[in-house]
């Protein structure tokens, strides 16, 4: 690929300026039709890889660096093949699955996805915990949040999962097979009636008048700051059968959190998505005026920021001591990543940036930061993705 080619896509001047001031080799909008589809393959499976060959038509290429992983060719659509309808196979762009991998995450675990939509990294999470621990899946938006417990449900991997409609700057609720006192259980298990059942699909009648009166006033389904966090979807394993709503929203100390925080804490955070060619392309059918109102606008950009350091300095609140965050975006600018990981660790004495020890094989570049690592088009075959992983050290 000829780097120094000018984009197909008509990028307006505003955006090649934008690019340039960013460091970003405008060529990489050029690479929509090569850069390789990627599934992962649910383990267990990899017997049926042939199967699966023939049915959706074209050979699946292994991802050297990266467990489970294959490429298909761009164009290739899956969704309507037995091995996905059955959760056997499911897209997730490698970059991404990168950054699930950089978390380390062992057996036992309690991990907390802070921006857990659309779901792919929330079902490979829950894969790799297997039989124990468990993971929290926050998001703003309760129709992005369904997303993923359709996801979960759809994959089996929603037995040790809980959900939670909530705004991922405040959320503060621990993992609750951690810390919650072995009474609770007890005294839950012993007639009580305020107590979580078994999970349904079925809605109270409550909580579906409010959703059908939301939607006669075309209200948003985005959660408001001082709402509580809404439970949409527990496991059975998830610690929350049994408990009273009053256990499951108990408020943590500050103290209790660094013994009982989370053991891993992923925030994939919201941002201008500049890094997804696929994303930027969309502009041409949005327009353009909608890309200086959705990634040029400074003022946007800055509102970005704000909320990214805030992510992630919740998310690290809610890690326990000697645990490990990884904060991403798949946006390709400093504003965003190298800048947010210098104002985060000026504010935080207690973190510590980490070498990501499985980055060793993958096919991307460092950061503008040590230690940090960019994902690109043209680099690694993938979408654009910033990788920085973090460390709580005692106090």
């Amino acid at each position: 690929m000829d780097v120094g080619k000018s984009p197909n896509l008509p990028l307006p001047e505003a955006f090649l300026n934008f690019l340039n001031e960013n460091g970003v080799n405008p060529s990489i909008y050029t690479l929509s039709d090569s850069i390789p589809r990627y599934i992962r393959l649910k383990p267990g499976c990899e017997a049926q890889l042939k199967e699966i060959e023939v049915e959706i038509k074209c050979k699946v290429e292994k991802v050297d660096w990266l467990p489970n992983f294959y490429s298909i060719p761009p164009q290739k659509q899956i969704a309507n093949s037995k091995a996905y309808q059955e959760g056997k196979i499911y897209g997730i762009d490698a970059a991404s699955g990168a950054a699930v991998s950089a978390l380390g995450i062992s057996a036992g675990d309690h991990v907390l996805d802070l921006c857990a939509a659309p779901g792919a990294k929330l079902c490979m999470i829950s894969d790799l915990l297997g039989s124990s621990g468990s993971v929290t899946g926050v998001d703003v938006a309760r129709h992005r949040l369904a997303a993923c417990r359709t996801m979960l449900q759809k994959y089996a991997l929603g037995d040790r999962c809980r959900l939670f409609v909530a705004d991922g700057t405040t959320f503060s609720l621990l993992p609750v097979s951690v810390c919650s006192d072995s009474k609770s259980y007890e005294s839950a298990s012993g007639g009580k009636l305020d107590v979580y059942k078994e999970w349904t699909s079925r809605r109270p009648w409550k909580e579906r008048k409010r959703a059908s009166k939301a939607k006669l006033n075309g209200t948003s389904q985005v959660v408001p700051h001082i709402q509580d966090p809404e439970l949409i979807f527990y496991g059975l394993h998830s610690g929350v059968v049994r408990l009273s709503k009053s256990e499951l929203y108990q408020n943590a100390h500050d103290n209790e959190i660094l013994n009982c925080g989370y053991d891993k804490v992923l925030v994939d955070a919201e941002c201008t998505h500049d890094g997804s060619i696929k994303h930027v392309q969309k502009f041409e059918h949005w327009g353009w005026t909608t890309m200086q109102r959705r990634v040029l606008d400074a003022e946007r950009i800055d509102n970005l920021t704000t909320l990214q350091l805030q992510l992630l300095t919740n998310g690290f609140k809610l890690l326990k001591v000697g645990g490990s965050i990884v904060y991403s975006t798949c946006s390709l600018t400093v504003a965003q990543n190298e800048d947010v990981v210098e104002q985060f660790l000026l504010q935080n004495s207690s973190a510590e940036l980490v070498e990501i020890d499985v980055a060793k094989d993958w096919p991307c570049k460092s950061g503008r930061i040590p230690k940090t690592q960019r994902f690109d088009p043209l680099t690694s075959q993938t979408s654009g993705l910033f990788v920085a992983k973090f460390t709580k050290l005692p106090i």
